[in-house]
Protein backbone atom coordinates (compact mmCIF):
# COMPACT_ATOMS: atom_id res chain seq x y z
CA UNK A 1 0.00 0.00 0.00
CA UNK A 2 1.64 3.20 -0.90
CA UNK A 3 1.76 5.64 1.79
CA UNK A 4 -0.67 8.52 1.87
CA UNK A 5 1.03 12.00 1.44
CA UNK A 6 1.04 14.72 4.25
CA UNK A 7 0.64 17.14 1.86
CA UNK A 8 -0.55 17.59 -2.30
CA UNK A 9 -1.05 20.58 -4.32
CA UNK A 10 -1.46 20.47 -8.02
CA UNK A 11 1.07 23.60 -10.07
CA UNK A 12 -0.01 24.28 -13.75
CA UNK A 13 3.06 24.20 -15.64
CA UNK A 14 4.73 26.59 -18.80
CA UNK A 15 3.74 25.68 -22.14
CA UNK A 16 5.78 22.28 -23.22
CA UNK A 17 7.23 22.16 -19.55
CA UNK A 18 9.07 18.62 -19.26
CA UNK A 19 9.12 17.34 -15.78
CA UNK A 20 12.26 14.61 -16.66
CA UNK A 21 14.19 16.79 -18.76
CA UNK A 22 13.92 19.64 -16.29
CA UNK A 23 15.08 17.58 -12.66
CA UNK A 24 16.77 14.78 -14.53
CA UNK A 25 20.16 16.29 -14.31
CA UNK A 26 20.00 16.68 -10.51
CA UNK A 27 21.00 12.98 -10.63
CA UNK A 28 24.28 13.80 -11.45
CA UNK A 29 24.69 16.43 -8.86
CA UNK A 30 23.34 15.18 -6.22
CA UNK A 31 23.75 12.47 -3.84
CA UNK A 32 21.60 9.62 -6.41
CA UNK A 33 20.21 7.59 -3.58
CA UNK A 34 17.38 10.84 -2.82
CA UNK A 35 16.48 11.53 -6.20
CA UNK A 36 14.43 8.95 -8.52
CA UNK A 37 12.73 9.35 -11.45
CA UNK A 38 10.34 7.45 -14.30
CA UNK A 39 8.68 8.23 -17.77
CA UNK A 40 6.65 10.27 -15.89
CA UNK A 41 7.26 11.19 -11.96
CA UNK A 42 10.42 12.45 -10.23
CA UNK A 43 11.49 12.07 -6.51
CA UNK A 44 13.75 13.92 -4.20
CA UNK A 45 13.94 13.54 -0.40
CA UNK A 46 15.88 16.78 1.12
CA UNK A 47 16.99 18.14 4.34
CA UNK A 48 14.68 20.92 4.94
CA UNK A 49 15.01 23.54 7.41
CA UNK A 50 11.71 21.99 8.75
CA UNK A 51 13.35 18.89 9.11
CA UNK A 52 13.38 15.92 6.37
CA UNK A 53 11.01 15.66 3.18
CA UNK A 54 10.26 13.66 0.31
CA UNK A 55 7.86 15.64 -2.79
CA UNK A 56 7.28 13.51 -5.85
CA UNK A 57 6.05 15.41 -8.80
CA UNK A 58 4.24 13.90 -10.97
CA UNK A 59 3.12 15.76 -14.65
CA UNK A 60 0.06 15.01 -16.79
CA UNK A 61 0.12 17.37 -19.83
CA UNK A 62 1.08 20.89 -18.47
CA UNK A 63 -1.09 19.83 -14.81
CA UNK A 64 2.14 19.04 -11.99
CA UNK A 65 1.03 17.11 -9.26
CA UNK A 66 3.24 17.23 -5.96
CA UNK A 67 2.88 14.93 -3.07
CA UNK A 68 4.86 15.12 -0.09
CA UNK A 69 5.61 13.30 2.49
CA UNK A 70 7.79 14.36 6.48
CA UNK A 71 8.02 17.43 8.54
CA UNK A 72 9.49 19.29 5.59
CA UNK A 73 6.60 18.98 3.44
CA UNK A 74 5.48 22.65 3.81
CA UNK A 75 8.76 23.63 2.64
CA UNK A 76 9.62 21.24 -0.20
CA UNK A 77 5.71 22.50 -1.33
CA UNK A 78 6.12 26.34 -1.21
CA UNK A 79 10.08 25.60 -3.08
CA UNK A 80 8.49 23.81 -5.51
CA UNK A 81 7.82 25.98 -8.40
CA UNK A 82 11.19 27.15 -7.91
CA UNK A 83 12.74 23.57 -7.75
CA UNK A 84 10.94 23.14 -10.95
CA UNK A 85 12.22 25.84 -12.95
CA UNK A 86 9.30 27.56 -13.86
CA UNK A 87 10.78 31.20 -13.88
CA UNK A 88 13.35 30.54 -16.19
CA UNK A 89 12.69 31.18 -19.72
CA UNK A 90 15.01 28.54 -22.08
CA UNK A 91 13.93 29.73 -25.58
CA UNK A 92 15.03 33.39 -24.61
CA UNK A 93 18.46 31.45 -25.48
CA UNK A 94 18.99 31.50 -29.08
CA UNK A 95 22.11 30.04 -29.48
CA UNK A 96 23.73 29.83 -33.29
CA UNK A 97 25.80 27.26 -33.25
CA UNK A 98 23.85 23.63 -35.60
CA UNK A 99 25.06 21.37 -32.77
CA UNK A 100 23.52 23.73 -29.85
CA UNK A 101 20.56 24.08 -32.11
CA UNK A 102 20.02 20.66 -32.17
CA UNK A 103 20.62 19.93 -28.53
CA UNK A 104 17.87 22.54 -27.99
CA UNK A 105 15.62 20.88 -29.88
CA UNK A 106 16.11 17.30 -27.97
CA UNK A 107 15.67 19.78 -24.95
CA UNK A 108 12.87 21.47 -25.67
CA UNK A 109 10.68 21.49 -22.14
CA UNK A 110 13.78 21.26 -19.99
CA UNK A 111 13.38 24.10 -17.45
CA UNK A 112 16.45 25.16 -14.66
CA UNK A 113 15.22 25.19 -11.50
CA UNK A 114 17.23 25.72 -8.40
CA UNK A 115 17.06 23.82 -4.90
CA UNK A 116 17.80 26.59 -2.59
CA UNK A 117 19.98 23.58 -0.37
CA UNK A 118 23.56 24.18 -0.72
CA UNK A 119 24.47 21.72 1.23
CA UNK A 120 22.88 18.99 -0.28
CA UNK A 121 24.77 20.19 -3.75
CA UNK A 122 27.93 21.24 -1.62
CA UNK A 123 28.29 17.75 0.00
CA UNK A 124 28.17 15.32 -3.16
CA UNK A 125 29.96 17.76 -4.89
CA UNK A 126 33.36 17.43 -2.33
CA UNK A 127 33.07 13.62 -2.03
CA UNK A 128 33.31 13.73 -6.04
CA UNK A 129 36.66 15.65 -6.07
CA UNK A 130 39.16 14.14 -8.13
CA UNK A 131 37.38 10.80 -7.59
CA UNK A 132 35.59 8.54 -9.99
CA UNK A 133 31.67 8.87 -10.33
CA UNK A 134 31.29 5.29 -9.44
CA UNK A 135 33.73 5.82 -6.52
CA UNK A 136 31.76 8.51 -4.81
CA UNK A 137 28.38 7.29 -5.28
CA UNK A 138 29.85 4.32 -3.48
CA UNK A 139 31.15 6.42 -0.75
CA UNK A 140 27.99 8.35 -0.18
CA UNK A 141 26.12 5.18 -0.84
CA UNK A 142 27.68 3.89 2.68
CA UNK A 143 28.00 7.03 4.82
CA UNK A 144 24.56 7.47 4.12
CA UNK A 145 23.55 3.60 5.30
CA UNK A 146 25.70 4.25 8.38
CA UNK A 147 25.29 7.51 9.80
CA UNK A 148 22.24 9.03 7.84
CA UNK A 149 18.59 8.45 7.83
CA UNK A 150 15.36 6.85 6.14
CA UNK A 151 13.43 9.64 4.00
CA UNK A 152 10.10 9.87 4.42
CA UNK A 153 7.47 8.21 2.16
CA UNK A 154 7.16 5.96 -0.20
CA UNK A 155 10.76 5.70 -1.76
CA UNK A 156 12.85 3.77 0.69
CA UNK A 157 15.87 5.95 -0.28
CA UNK A 158 18.78 7.19 2.46
CA UNK A 159 19.75 10.85 3.30
CA UNK A 160 23.26 11.80 3.88
CA UNK A 161 23.77 12.55 7.32
CA UNK A 162 22.88 15.36 9.47
CA UNK A 163 25.56 18.40 9.07
CA UNK A 164 26.23 18.01 12.80
CA UNK A 165 27.07 14.60 12.11
CA UNK A 166 29.82 15.51 9.31
CA UNK A 167 31.49 18.21 11.90
CA UNK A 168 31.91 15.98 14.50
CA UNK A 169 32.89 12.84 12.83
CA UNK A 170 36.67 12.10 13.22
CA UNK A 171 39.09 11.31 10.14
CA UNK A 172 39.03 7.70 10.64
CA UNK A 173 35.54 7.48 10.22
CA UNK A 174 35.58 8.79 6.76
CA UNK A 175 38.41 7.06 6.15
CA UNK A 176 36.07 3.78 6.37
CA UNK A 177 34.00 5.15 2.97
CA UNK A 178 37.08 6.10 1.13
CA UNK A 179 37.50 9.45 2.05
CA UNK A 180 41.00 10.51 2.31
CA UNK A 181 42.21 13.07 5.05
CA UNK A 182 42.11 16.24 2.99
CA UNK A 183 38.16 15.78 1.36
CA UNK A 184 37.26 14.71 5.28
CA UNK A 185 38.77 18.16 6.36
CA UNK A 186 36.87 20.21 3.70
CA UNK A 187 33.80 17.86 4.79
CA UNK A 188 33.77 18.86 8.25
CA UNK A 189 34.83 22.51 7.50
CA UNK A 190 32.03 23.37 5.54
CA UNK A 191 29.56 21.18 8.04
CA UNK A 192 30.89 23.47 10.64
CA UNK A 193 29.61 26.49 8.69
CA UNK A 194 26.11 24.92 7.41
CA UNK A 195 24.15 27.91 8.71
CA UNK A 196 26.41 30.63 6.43
CA UNK A 197 26.76 28.71 3.59
CA UNK A 198 22.46 27.67 3.64
CA UNK A 199 22.08 31.58 4.06
CA UNK A 200 24.04 32.09 0.27
CA UNK A 201 20.84 31.41 -1.41
CA UNK A 202 20.01 35.04 -0.65
CA UNK A 203 23.12 36.98 -1.33
CA UNK A 204 24.30 37.71 -5.27
CA UNK A 205 25.22 34.99 -7.39
CA UNK A 206 29.14 36.77 -7.36
CA UNK A 207 29.18 37.01 -3.63
CA UNK A 208 27.91 33.08 -3.22
CA UNK A 209 31.42 32.10 -5.11
CA UNK A 210 33.54 34.03 -3.41
CA UNK A 211 32.13 32.61 0.08
CA UNK A 212 32.13 29.03 -0.93
CA UNK A 213 35.89 29.48 -2.23
CA UNK A 214 36.59 31.05 1.27
CA UNK A 215 36.65 27.53 2.28
CA UNK A 216 39.42 25.55 2.11
CA UNK A 217 39.47 22.76 -0.50
CA UNK A 218 36.31 24.48 -2.37
CA UNK A 219 37.64 25.73 -5.67
CA UNK A 220 36.02 27.07 -8.81
CA UNK A 221 35.27 23.34 -9.98
CA UNK A 222 33.09 22.66 -6.62
CA UNK A 223 31.56 25.92 -6.83
CA UNK A 224 30.30 26.26 -9.94
CA UNK A 225 28.54 22.68 -9.38
CA UNK A 226 26.94 23.99 -6.05
CA UNK A 227 25.88 27.06 -7.67
CA UNK A 228 24.27 25.35 -10.70
CA UNK A 229 22.02 23.14 -8.45
CA UNK A 230 21.51 24.99 -5.69
CA UNK A 231 21.64 28.62 -7.05
CA UNK A 232 20.37 27.68 -9.92
CA UNK A 233 23.33 29.59 -12.07
CA UNK A 234 22.86 28.77 -15.51
CA UNK A 235 26.40 30.48 -16.44
CA UNK A 236 28.08 28.00 -14.01
CA UNK A 237 31.41 26.77 -15.47
CA UNK A 238 33.12 24.27 -13.34
CA UNK A 239 36.72 24.73 -14.51
CA UNK A 240 38.97 22.38 -13.33
CA UNK A 241 37.05 19.34 -14.87
CA UNK A 242 39.07 16.28 -16.08
CA UNK A 243 36.26 15.85 -19.00
CA UNK A 244 34.17 18.65 -19.74
CA UNK A 245 37.27 20.84 -21.83
CA UNK A 246 36.97 17.98 -23.70
CA UNK A 247 33.66 17.31 -24.63
CA UNK A 248 33.19 21.27 -25.32
CA UNK A 249 35.94 21.23 -28.14
CA UNK A 250 34.77 18.34 -29.66
CA UNK A 251 31.32 19.10 -30.05
CA UNK A 252 31.48 23.00 -30.48
CA UNK A 253 35.34 22.99 -32.77
CA UNK A 254 35.72 19.24 -33.54
CA UNK A 255 38.68 19.05 -31.11
CA UNK A 256 40.15 15.68 -29.26
CA UNK A 257 41.50 17.73 -26.63
CA UNK A 258 41.31 21.27 -24.72
CA UNK A 259 42.27 22.80 -21.45
CA UNK A 260 40.08 25.51 -19.67
CA UNK A 261 41.25 28.42 -21.13
CA UNK A 262 40.28 27.05 -24.84
CA UNK A 263 36.90 25.56 -23.27
CA UNK A 264 36.33 29.04 -21.91
CA UNK A 265 36.82 30.42 -25.30
CA UNK A 266 34.86 28.53 -27.35
CA UNK A 267 31.69 28.99 -24.59
CA UNK A 268 32.44 33.25 -24.54
CA UNK A 269 29.53 33.53 -27.16
CA UNK A 270 26.72 31.70 -24.73
CA UNK A 271 27.78 34.09 -21.30
CA UNK A 272 24.57 33.74 -19.21
CA UNK A 273 24.07 30.17 -20.71
CA UNK A 274 27.14 28.61 -20.39
CA UNK A 275 26.68 26.27 -17.81
CA UNK A 276 22.92 25.07 -19.86
CA UNK A 277 25.25 24.54 -23.22
CA UNK A 278 27.35 21.82 -20.69
CA UNK A 279 24.87 20.72 -19.01
CA UNK A 280 23.16 19.75 -23.11
CA UNK A 281 26.24 18.62 -24.31
CA UNK A 282 26.90 15.89 -21.26
CA UNK A 283 23.38 15.00 -21.91
CA UNK A 284 23.70 13.89 -25.35
CA UNK A 285 26.71 11.39 -24.39
CA UNK A 286 28.73 13.02 -27.50
CA UNK A 287 32.20 13.16 -25.80
CA UNK A 288 35.73 12.86 -27.41
CA UNK A 289 38.04 10.30 -28.28
CA UNK A 290 39.30 8.71 -25.46
CA UNK A 291 42.86 7.33 -25.31
CA UNK A 292 44.74 5.47 -22.71
CA UNK A 293 43.87 3.40 -19.42
CA UNK A 294 40.90 4.46 -17.92
CA UNK A 295 41.13 5.42 -14.43
CA UNK A 296 40.29 2.29 -11.76
CA UNK A 297 38.20 2.68 -8.69
CA UNK A 298 40.47 2.22 -5.17
CA UNK A 299 39.93 2.04 -1.93
CA UNK A 300 41.99 3.37 1.03
CA UNK A 301 40.42 1.27 3.67
CA UNK A 302 43.32 -0.97 3.87
CA UNK A 303 46.16 2.02 3.77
Amino acid sequence: MVEKPDHRLTLTAPDGFNLVRSLGSLKASLYRGQIESTFSTVSKSSRTPDGVGTIRFEQTDLQIVCSMWGPGSAWLGAHAETMLGFHDNPASFRPQHRTLRELQKRSAGAHWGRTDRVMEALIPAIIGQKVTARGAVRSMRALARVHGSAAPGPQQTWLLPTNECLAELPYYEYHRFDIEKKRADTLRGVASRHDRLERLTSDPIPEAYRVLQAFRGVGPWTAALVAGVALGDTDAVPVGDYHIPNTVAWNLAGEERADDARMLELLEPYMGHRGRVIRWLEASGVKAPAYGPKNSVRSIRGQ
